[in-house]
């Protein structure tokens, strides 16, 4: 990190200079096109968030195989070549406005709620994700029960990250983010909430890392060492966002040292509070008090570790960016972003924001519900100099 961590102070982050440190954090949108294709409307939001001076902007999640990867209705993918053209314009979009784009790329394992390619759902042990289907991504009753994914599927699975590490690389994207947080399929493999196997894949909170270890391999493999590769890590999931890793801060650290020796460039740190205590109930008083972001940036500090951290949880003002931004590098903005796609930009002028509204994602979390609440409201995402 620069000396000055203000939300406005430029950084340079794995080749590119980024002319201030508000990053879009990925938010599942369920509005590509039924053959997972890019829809033109995704076009224009992301070009907004560029527009609004957001300097570096990750997509939704992209499903990474023709198997079991996805997850929801219209989630755009990143699986095949036709996919991968679609995606062009978006990123070309987000290049004219000077901004930067990362993919993140994800398999849903346990959680999903509609694959249009398998009837079954698999995860690293048969298990079921807690709680109901998000009827705003378009699911309703329990999660399917997921059986054990096999030894030849995993390595498919692995092998589907590569691909589309690959064609992210060729379609022209800035990196690549590999989703292991909010209980997905890499999360569901660190996570003894969901790992029980006794094989090379379980075992202890260490062992358990033998699969995201894999993708990182894979991915790096397939796009070279000068292409951006970060992980997106919680505690928490969609349906359980009290879940706790096991082991407490130390076992925390040394997942964390591990992940940043294994040629990661960054690490995107997310709960529903970034500032939060990560371990609250810890034995250790000042360990009580740290937030994930902060154990991540102790961790990085005793290994003189290379690796951007970016921070995602409840950022709604420059304030709070700015206390964020005294461990991390980069702060990640969701559902404020959402309401204001040139939140940025706002902050700067000093404009008021628009507060985050839950019906904007009713009954879907579509680009056109969005809209259609833009437009009953009168509130627009952009104000262009018009607010």
């Amino acid at each position: 990190m620069t000396d000055t961590t203000s939300l406005f102070s430029p950084l340079s982050f794995a080749g590119h200079e980024l002319g201030n440190r508000a990053v879009l954090a990925p938010m599942t949108r369920t509005s590509a096109q039924d053959n997972g294709q890019v829809h033109h409307d995704m076009v224009d939001y992301y070009r907004d968030f560029a527009r609004g001076q957001f300097s570096l902007l990750i997509t939704e999640g992209l499903y990474t195989d023709e198997a079991f990867s996805q997850g929801y209705a219209n989630q755009p993918g990143l699986a095949n070549q036709t996919q991968q053209v679609s995606w062009r314009c978006v990123v070309d979009a987000v290049h004219q406005q000077e901004g930067r784009i990362i993919a993140q790329l994800m398999h849903a394992g346990a959680q999903t709620q509609h694959n249009r390619f398998k009837d079954e759902v698999v995860a690293p042990s048969e298990c079921r994700a807690s709680g109901e289907m998000l009827s705003f991504y378009g699911g309703s009753g329990l999660f399917p029960l997921a059986r054990e994914i096999s030894e030849q599927e995993i390595h498919e699975a692995i092998a589907g990250f590569a691909t589309s590490a690959r064609l992210a690389k060729e379609a022209g994207f800035d990196g690549i983010e590999l989703h292991g947080a909010n209980g997905y399929l890499i999360h569901q493999f660190i996570s003894n909430r969901f790992n029980q196997r006794d094989d090379a894949w379980g075992g202890d909170a260490l062992a358990r890392l033998a699969f995201p270890l894999a993708v990182i391999r894979s991915v790096r493999e397939a796009v070279g060492e000068d292409f951006p590769i970060g992980m997106r890590l919680s505690q928490g999931t969609v349906t359980e966002p009290g879940l706790q890793w096991q082991g407490g801060p130390d076992a925390a650290r040394q997942r964390l040292a591990y992940l940043m020796e294994s040629g990661l460039d960054f690490l995107h740190l997310t709960s529903g509070d970034a500032q939060a205590p990560a371990f609250p109930e810890a034995e250790d008083e000042a360990d009580r008090q740290l937030s994930l972001t902060a154990l991540a940036a102790q961790v990085r500090e005793a290994q003189h570790a290379n690796v951007t951290l970016i921070a995602n949880g409840g950022t709604d003002s420059q304030e709070k960016a700015d206390a964020v931004l005294a461990q991390a590098d980069l702060v990640a903005v969701g559902r404020s972003a959402l309401a204001n796609h040139d939140w940025p930009k706002r902050l700067k002028r000093g404009t008021p924001l628009t507060s985050f509204d839950f019906a904007m994602l009713s009954p879907l979390a579509t680009l056109a519900n969005e809209e259609d609440w833009r437009i009953a409201n009168d509130k627009p995402a952009n104000c262009e100099g018009r607010c």
